[in-house]
């Protein structure tokens, strides 16, 4: 291999999918780490500074939710960094709130390993990518303004309030900046503003 061999951290408390998750990638030729919980891959991410992390949600010691929370707090670099949640956790609740924290994607258990190499490669050229973005999609400054604070959890009419705009406004600028950054759903628009670095949630 290379010295570009991508280097991936796999946070995974059950230590036989962990084994699995890392056996299967390293044929694929990544260079794996494994950790056993939230701690562990805190550490682990600090010291080896990876190309993209898998993380279980569910784990003793720090959650995969409070690990991205703690990640992004300490070290704003890191909220480039592709952040993958593996979960047996099905329920929509969960996905919205990893999306919010600013997850990139979610592999839901059992793994279907064609399906998350496919998303292991895009996430990794899509980090790639992120440098032509801002040249690509021109947003305006209101398309701007709207989508952080959507970003930031807000409601369409939280923000026609503190724009002073009518919600249908806001709704027109949302929609807009969603095709300019040909995004199907709001929080894909934010999730891609916020990664090519258009927006500062």
């Amino acid at each position: 291999m290379t010295d570009a061999q991508k280097k991936i951290l796999c946070i995974e408390d059950d230590r036989e999918t962990a084994a699995l998750i890392a056996e299967e990638l390293v044929d694929r030729g990544y260079d794996v780490t494994v950790a056993h919980d939230g701690r562990e891959g805190l550490a682990a991410i600090l010291k080896i500074m990876p190309d993209l992390v898998l993380s279980d949600i569910s784990m003793p010691a720090m959650s995969g939710f409070e690990l991205l929370e703690r990640l992004i707090a300490l070290a704003p670099r890191f909220a480039k960094m592709p952040f993958i949640f593996l979960t047996a956790l099905t329920d929509r609740d969960n996905e919205l709130k990893g999306r919010q924290l600013g997850a990139d994607d979610y592999v839901t258990k059992p793994i279907d390993f064609e399906v998350l190499a496919t998303i292991i490669t895009a996430r990794l050229a899509g980090v790639a990518r992120t440098g032509l973005w801002p040249k690509t999609v021109a947003l305006n400054d209101r398309e701007v303004e709207v989508l952080t604070w959507v970003a930031r959890g807000k409601t369409s009419s939280e923000i026609a309030k503190i724009l002073d705009l009518t919600k249908r406004t806001v709704d027109f600028h949302t929609d807009n900046a969603r095709s300019k950054l040909g995004a199907a759903t709001r929080t894909e628009a934010v999730l891609k503003a916020a990664t090519g670095h258009l927006i500062e949630p």
